[in-house]
């Protein structure tokens, strides 16, 4: 059996949330709106879907309007990958498979997912890149989603950009606010995000201001920069940038299974 392939009986079935965006939005300081292009962050992907493939889960691909993901630009480039030819060709084989013998092209629209079904899936995942900004925070169908697997106290794993989505549970259609408030969670920090912004030349949405204006308390410290840090709080466990990917799927595998 190679490394990705899952076993004929899956041990259990995951949604894996992606964004249909492929751009993101920059507020230069003319006032005016650049849209610079994004997508899903390849490694912030793989890694996590590289793991619960070889522990034996099913995975399904979801997004707002069942467009196929395009990927983040940045991720794709070998820097990304601090020159490891070898990872990165790793990941992108694993891209490559889920293409073949996924929906990976062909998410299933977030509307088309009903409430019954996801009675069938055991934790949600929703990787990063900036693509996030554009079409997930104020979703009400993912709100309605997310809301299940809150509820359920089901495994729940973002990381970067993703924990932007978490803010749909504020959307749904009878929400009582952000499902999250209160939780300790992990993304990509405003420090972080002024890198991005020195480079492209503007002012990007803050995934950490939004998050903590809406109730949750945001951990940041050196550990989640630079040793793949995690933030782990009931049900939700988040990470900051792609250093964290094989921690974060490491942690997500172990709650599936019962350790938390």
């Amino acid at each position: 059996m190679e490394a990705s392939e899952a076993p004929a009986d899956p041990t259990g079935n995951i949604l894996i949330i992606l964004s249909d965006a492929s751009t993101f939005p920059v507020e230069k300081q003319d006032g005016s709106v650049s849209q610079e292009e994004t997508g899903v962050f390849v490694a912030e992907l793989a890694k996590p879907l590289q793991q619960l493939l070889d522990s034996g889960y099913g995975v399904t691909f979801a997004s707002p309007t069942g467009k196929g993901p395009n990927l983040d630009p940045i991720s794709t480039s070998l820097l990304a990958y601090m020159g490891n030819y070898w990872s990165k060709k790793k990941d992108f084989a694993l891209l490559d498979k889920i293409k073949a013998e996924n929906n990976f092209s062909h998410p299933r629209p977030f509307e088309s997912i009903t409430d019954e079904e996801l009675e069938g899936y055991d934790g949600v995942f929703i990787p990063g890149g900036h693509a996030p900004l554009s079409d997930l925070g104020d979703n009400p169908a993912l709100g309605r989603i997310l809301w299940h697997f809150h509820n359920a106290s089901k495994p729940t794993a973002a990381l970067c950009h993703g924990p932007y989505a978490l803010l749909s549970t504020i959307h749904s259609p009878g929400s009582s606010g952000f499902a999250y408030t209160g939780y300790k969670i992990t993304s990509w920090s405003n420090a972080e995000e002024k890198v991005i912004e020195t480079m492209k030349g503007g002012t990007v949405p803050k995934v950490e201001d939004a998050l903590t204006q809406a109730g949750a308390e945001f951990v940041s410290d050196a550990s989640h920069k630079l040793a793949g840090g995690i933030t782990h709080d009931r049900e939700l466990v988040t990470a900051s940038n792609p250093t964290g990917a094989v921690t974060l799927g490491r942690e997500f595998l172990e709650m599936l299974t019962g350790g938390y």
